[in-house]
Parts: structure tokens; sequence; C-alpha cells
């Protein structure tokens, strides 16, 4: 339910932030029985508008996700998978992964792990879309078209309208540039790529075969994730080309044509000729990481306590572990008579989740770094591992299930 009417109000729990990551916590808090409030600074009802029928590159969304098995089945607990699969979506079987600078090369396909998928490829604003329909129909108090201007522990959350909200517990789930992160103090560890992602819809002339392909070359990975139109058109795909910032602002002062022409060539046509690109975007790649994830009467899920690389596509899918973990925890302490800002309840949370998130992110630097190294040696060993790596099904599988949230 909407909340513009909410006067000062104390909540059990306060999510601030309606994205991807904070309204699909809400929406757990709330089917275990928290008073939850979520404070957004879009209109619900603009979240809510039907997106374009897809005719044409620029009908798709720019941003988005490539959700895992794990997170699919967070989202179907919650009710929203259903709302998901009733639009715009792309399950995608197999991935390609090749070196731009040798013969190496990985086929990742679900037939090999008995599933029908690898993932699912969704715009994100349909998964807010999604939440927001199951939200509309739940019990959590949403205070939408607001921002917020101020918190501290005890003293509640300051809105721009005047409204003051308090909370036993506060969920910062305000994306990377987290006010609240900054008002609590947490630090964090972060550097800049020096690179931009530049994102665009584009339409091949050959089907995608409901397959990821992803090509590495020393100044960073391009991605062509596949999408489907309501029709079943298999000719679009969202690209992700990661660049250094020079090459990348180059890139974007293109006229459409030869921008066309030089993503046609760095794909290397491995889906013919590119007939059409819509807008491009581009946005700066930071990473950065929350030295801790929690404070007096504060946690923080998704891109507030990490941002990682896009190389992987595992952004959304570590906010999604977020969300799973402080919800078991959050479910313990309700059997438990504890309060949700219990500290031995958010330490458990920091515990489950810390690891993991920087085991991820230590991965995909790692890898960029291999990937960026153009020495010949570190070249053939690379080019020979993933040779190898293709050809040693049960590594090659486990790789594949980790990434798809699968637990052997």
């Amino acid at each position: 339910m909407t909340g513009e009417s909410v006067g000062a109000a104390c909540f059990d729990i306060l999510v601030v932030g309606g994205g991807m990551v904070g309204s699909a916590l809400a929406l757990g808090l709330s089917r275990q029985g928290w008073n939850t409030g979520l404070v957004e600074g879009a209109r619900v009802q603009d979240l809510l508008a039907p997106g374009a029928t897809a005719s044409h590159t620029d009908d798709f969304e720019p941003r988005v996700s490539a959700i895992s098995l794990a997170s699919e089945q967070l989202l179907d607990r919650l009710g929203a998978w259903r709302h998901v699969q009733a639009g715009r979506h792309c399950g995608y079987r197999g991935m390609t992964v090749w070196d731009a600078d040798g013969t190496g090369r990985i086929h990742f396909d679900a037939a090999e792990l008995h599933a029908d998928t690898l993932g699912t490829i969704v715009e994100n604003r349909s998964i807010v879309r999604a939440l927001f329909t199951e939200l509309a129909d739940s019990n959590v108090t949403v205070i939408d078209g607001v921002r917020v201007q101020g918190w501290s522990a005890g003293a509640g959350i300051q809105l721009d309208d005047g409204r003051t909200q308090s909370a036993k517990l506060v969920v910062g789930a305000d994306g990377a540039q987290s006010r609240l992160r900054q008002w609590s103090g947490l630090a964090t560890r972060e550097w800049d790529y020096d690179q931009q992602a530049i994102v665009c819809t584009v339409r091949t002339r050959q089907p995608h075969q409901y397959t990821a392909w992803q090509r590495f070359s020393p100044t960073g990975p391009l991605a062509f994730l596949p999408l489907l139109t309501e029709s079943g058109d298999e000719h679009y795909c969202s690209i992700v080309w990661s660049q250094d910032t020079a090459e990348a602002r180059r890139l974007m002062a293109l006229e459409t044509e030869q921008f066309r022409l030089e993503l046609e060539r760095a794909i290397e046509q491995q889906l013919g000729v590119i007939e059409s690109v819509s807008r491009r975007f581009a946005f700066p790649l930071r990473q950065r990481h929350a030295k801790e994830y929690v404070a007096d009467g504060l946690a923080l899920v998704g891109d507030a306590a990490h941002t990682i690389h896009p190389l992987a596509g595992q952004g959304a899918n570590l906010g999604y572990g977020d969300v799973t973990a402080l919800l078991d925890e959050l479910g313990r302490a309700r059997e438990l008579a504890l309060s949700p800002a219990d500290q031995t309840v958010l330490a458990r949370y920091q515990r489950r989740r810390k690891g993991e998130n920087l085991a991820m992110m230590a991965a995909m630097e790692g890898f960029k770094q291999l990937f960026a190294r153009d020495e010949l040696a570190i070249r053939w060993l690379r080019n020979t591992g993933m040779r190898w790596l293709d050809n040693l099904a049960p590594l090659k599988n486990r790789i594949a299930a980790e990434a798809m949230g699968i637990k052997r």
C-alpha cells in the first residue's frame, strides 16, 4: 500500500530505496510479519507504468540483469517471478566466452547441468514493476515521491517533505552513492577502473540462439545478452561494452553508423550483421566495498554495500544474496522474539555476506587483470587454460553452477 498520507510513524524495519533489491527485501520482511516501511524517491504509479511493446531497439530498457537461478527462486518465493514471466524476458541456455587475442574459447550449456537455462535476462524496470505489483497487495507502507534528507541512530529518517519516520532498524538499499552509508560513517574501500560501460540494444541479422556471448580484450569485455520481444523475435541483444575511459568516450562520440560498424567488428560478427542500434548510454565503473555492512540500527544491502565490475553480470545476484541472508537472519530473530536491530542478528548477516561478496569481487578483479595483460606468455597461458577448461566438463560445470547459485 502507498503511504503518501503517513505522518510520523514507527516501523519495525524501514527500507530506504525501492530498486530491485530494496523492494524485494521490503516485500520479504512484510511476509515475515514485520511492520515494514519502504521509502522510494519515484512515484509508485510511474514504477507500475507498462513499458512500450518492443518493435524496435529503442523500445527496450537500456539496463538489464542476468538473473541467476538462486535469484529467480527468491523472486518466485516473493510472488514476483510470475509477473516477470508474464512480460519480456529471455532465458539463456548457453554462454560462449572467448579471448580476442587468441584461440581460447569456453562454451557453457545448461543441458550439461540438467537445467533448462543458465539464467534469465530481464530488463531492470520489469523486475521493479513485478515487485511493486506484489507490494500493492502487501502490508508494506510505501512512502513514495520523497527523498531522505538525514538520518542518525535513534533520531529517525528525515524526509524532504518535513516528515520524520522512525524504525528499530533502517536498511540502506539506496545504491552505490548511499547517503545512509555516508551518514553512518561506514567506511569503504574503493578504486576507479578508469573505464566506462557502454550499454545499448542492438538488432542482429542472425538469431542469438538463446546464448550470451562475451568477448574479452585487453581494453575490456564486450557482452551480447539475448533479449526476446513479446512476439518471440530472437534477433535482439542488450550489449555491455566496458572500455578504458578515453576509448569509451571516442566510441560514444561516433555517429550511429560508425559505432555499428565498430561494434560489429568487436563481436567478430558472431551474430552476423548488426542491423540497428538504439540510443547509447555510458556510466563510469568503480569498485566499492563497505568495510562493515552494519552499524547501530542500520544494515546495508546491494550496491550500498558493494559494487562490482559488470564483466560477470553478478551485481544484481550479489544484492539478492544479501536479501536472502538478511531475510533468513531477521526471520530467525522474529521466531526468537529478538529486536530486528539486535547486534548479534546483524553480525550474523554480515558474516554470511561479507566473505562471499569479497570472494566474488576478488575473483572478478583477477579475471579482469588476467585479460588485461598482453604479454605473449600470458596470452598463451590464458588461451591454453581456456581450451583446457572447455574440455574439462566437471570443473567447467562446477563454475557454471556457482554462477547460477546452485549449491553442490
